[in-house]
């Protein structure tokens, strides 16, 4: 267990109910860890969708998603928005704005 296993796990609570992660999704998590260290409640469905590309990679590369974001259609860009959205609500919860 490593400093990222616990955004990892944050990240996932923060996931809708409906959002299905993929199976042995751990690793894909710890990406997003990294992510939300990286840029934040900054990060986009684009950097979801790397993320996941650098990950399934590894798992199975002959998958039809693994191409450039702005490649995807609709349906299947819409797929990234709640990993996008738990990772800024992790982030935030992580790092709460400063009210001044």
């Amino acid at each position: 267990m490593s400093h990222l296993d616990p955004i990892a796990d944050l990240i996932r609570d923060c996931l809708p109910a409906e959002a299905r992660p993929p199976a042995r999704s751990d690793d894909l998590f710890r990406i997003y860890a990294v992510l939300l260290q990286a840029k934040g409640d900054q990060v986009t469905d684009e950097d979801v969708h790397n993320a996941w590309t650098a990950w399934t990679q590894s798992t199975d590369d002959t998958h039809k998603a693994l191409v450039p974001f702005d490649e995807l259609d609709a349906r299947t860009r819409a797929l990234d928005t709640p990993y996008t959205l738990a990772i800024r609500a992790a982030a935030r919860k992580l790092h709460p704005p400063v009210v001044r």
